[in-house]
């Protein structure tokens, strides 16, 4: 966890400080917000550590629960997601449910001797670490465990992964301490999946508008949506950055279109209706 404590000095050590201190004196609700949910995972699971740890957090603790922890194996430090720790009878496959909400109050009313912590995320279809928003983490479970949230039992954390605090409701953000995670991460101006459909960018033809809705609504079939806006985006980078000293506010329009067309996947909008007012905004 040295790597942590190198790029997030300042988050690490006032949880640290916090945590030794005999009180605890952390949130118990904590939000992280940022574009590398790799690293707002990580820190969640080293606070996690930190609460557990027998030996006041030393980075070298081997420990039976900074082992655990390391692996991501401890029994009370839980990621709640779409995908992890589902009850047996719960069928829901996109998002986080009531019957996740109702088996955390439950587990709540047992004691423990652990402090227990529960990572609220999101996973892609190859199960890597996502961010919270509307869709995948919806009002109706949300609300369930508001109270949980505002009054928790003792020694219990809880701690949500998202991209912006917009994406999550309001009354989970105002019970939660709120953190910025900056991304040390290089960025990869990836546009592949999108190059064939924005080939003839920006000068596809009029009549070509539903040939190029056709095409989004194609790609999504098997990529994330996100994933194709931000390829989109770009792909538009490098026109813009090739074409500096030109008029360029056709291709800053499209790149607010784009980001308005994020904003609506985030709340859930249908990805044919966000498409279809996509292309007809950056073709005609």
């Amino acid at each position: 966890m040295q790597c942590l404590g190198d790029k997030y000095s300042f988050l690490m050590n006032y949880f640290k400080n916090g945590i030794i201190n005999s009180d605890k004196n952390i949130a118990h609700c904590i939000l992280f917000y940022g574009s590398d949910f790799d690293a707002q995972y990580q820190i969640a699971l080293e606070i996690a550590r930190l609460l557990n740890c027998k030996n006041l957090g030393s980075n070298d603790c081997t420990c039976l629960n900074c082992n655990w922890i390391r692996e991501n194996k401890h029994p009370a430090v839980v990621t709640i997601s779409k995908n992890d720790n589902k009850p047996s009878d719960d069928s829901s496959k996109n998002v986080i449910s009531i019957e996740q909400a109702r088996m955390i109050k439950n587990e709540l009313l047992i004691t423990s001797d652990y402090h227990r912590v529960y990572i609220f995320c999101d996973r892609d279809k190859n199960g890597n670490v996502c961010g919270l928003n509307i869709r995948n983490f919806q009002e109706e479970a949300s609300n369930a465990l508001l109270k949980t949230f505002e009054e928790p039992p003792s020694n219990t954390t809880f701690i949500f992964i998202t991209k912006d605090k917009s994406d999550i409701i309001n009354t989970v953000v105002s019970r939660s301490q709120c953190f910025y995670v900056p991304s040390w991460k290089v960025e990869l101006q990836d546009y592949s999946l999108v190059s064939e459909l924005m080939e003839d960018y920006p000068n596809i033809e009029r009549d070509s508008v539903l040939d190029f809705y056709g095409k989004l609504v194609n790609l999504s079939k098997d990529n994330d949506i996100e994933n194709i806006l931000t390829q989109m985006q770009n792909y538009i980078m490098q026109v813009l950055k090739s074409n500096i000293d030109k008029d360029c506010q056709k291709l800053i329009k499209d790149l607010g279109y784009i980001e308005t067309a994020k904003k609506e996947n985030s709340l859930g909008i249908n990805p044919q209706t966000i498409f279809e007012t996509l292309s007809f905004k950056m073709v005609l």
